[in-house]
């Protein structure tokens, strides 16, 4: 006998983490499939980075407010089934679906779409055996800003990321290079303006052509850089190399059902306001999904989630409420609050 849920979320960021939080409230079985090894989403690349926009919550790390996102979004047990990929899905005759993965199938009465970007890999640098100082000092993400400190660092990539981590580095490493092809970076102004007071040695209209390893041939030692306006190659002595070109995003789940769903030509979801896309019964939050009004925040991920959730409820149970109730007025949480100011009074005696 098949096991059917009443929502099934693809994607464990935020996005998905909170729409499993807020299906839990509206007394939905819930089930998250996602491709990765860990939940959390995007927010796992960048676990030293300081979070400050998200209402209510103080300046928080990325890896302090995935935890957070994660004992949130799993308060109501969702199952959780991760480093398995969709591969496809079907709606049924009755309105609900079949999911296929590359590991199993499962059956759900509606569908919330919060894949974020798509499947996120890192963009690798395109030199030949850069492959090889993967397990020593070239890097695509940063785990922990402390192994720069004094350090010669060079950071490849002119989007926000590269020009974010050149930021967040230059207090700590002992001199720091930032190279990018294009004339200037093209991160958010505020952080741009930053990168240009601060100490960063930056080189436009480079790119990186060559990788030479130091005496013990396992790190790199020297970078060898191309700039349109030099003639000749140029070398720059490195203990780290951050490498922030972009992520490659695998959106063939969407591009087999583009014309029903309502997919763009660049991949995204032209869904409405409230979650809805092309198909019934289908909804869609965060990154994924482009609407009028669409905030590209952590915060507006949240919005878009509540709103899925409450379009699922009634897909369902078409006699539900529209919205619903607030925790502080939710009989779900009567005993949690209880605990919680219990401790609370204990550790004010």
């Amino acid at each position: 006998m098949k096991d059917v849920y009443d929502v099934t979320i693809i994607g464990g960021g935020p996005a998905g983490l909170y729409s499993a939080f807020y299906s839990g409230l509206r007394e939905m079985k819930v089930k998250i499939i996602d491709v990765q090894p860990e939940l959390g989403g995007k927010v796992r690349l960048y676990p030293e980075k300081v979070i400050w926009d998200v209402g209510g919550m103080p300046p928080t790390t990325g890896d302090e407010f995935r935890k957070q996102l994660i004992e949130q979004g799993l308060r109501f047990d969702p199952a959780v089934h991760l480093d398995t990929k969709v591969t496809s899905f079907d709606r049924l005759d009755d309105g609900s679906f079949v999911i296929y993965t590359d590991k199993d199938t499962h059956y759900s009465k509606s569908v919330i779409m919060a894949a974020g970007g798509g499947i996120i890999t890192p963009q690798k640098l395109n030199v030949t055996g850069a492959d090889r100082f993967e397990l020593t000092n070239l890097h695509y993400t940063i785990q922990a800003l402390d192994r720069f400190k004094g350090k010669k660092v060079l950071v490849s990539g002119g989007g926000n990321a590269a020009v974010d981590w050149a930021n967040e580095l230059s207090p700590i490493a002992g001199e720091i290079f930032h190279v990018y092809r294009k004339e200037e970076p093209t991160g958010h102004e505020a952080e741009v303006a930053r990168l240009k007071r601060g100490p960063v040695q930056s080189f436009p209209c480079t790119r990186i052509t060559e990788l030479k390893a130091g005496s013990d041939g396992r790190k790199i030692a020297l970078v060898v850089l191309e700039r349109d306006c030099v003639t000749e190659p140029f070398e720059l002595e490195v203990d780290e190399v951050v490498v922030s070109h972009g992520y490659e995003r695998d959106m063939e789940l969407l591009q087999q059902k583009k014309e029903e769903i309502g997919v763009s030509d660049d991949g995204v979801i032209l869904g409405g306001s409230d979650g809805t896309t092309g198909i019934p019964g289908l909804f869609a939050a965060g990154d994924l999904l482009r609407h009028d009004g669409k905030l590209n925040l952590i915060a507006g991920a949240f919005h878009d989630a509540a709103n899925a959730v409450n379009q699922a409820k009634q897909y369902i149970e078409p006699d539900a409420m529209k919205y619903g109730m607030v925790s502080s007025h939710n009989d779900r949480f009567k005993d949690w609050n209880e605990k919680i100011k219990a401790q609370r009074n204990c550790t004010i005696c």
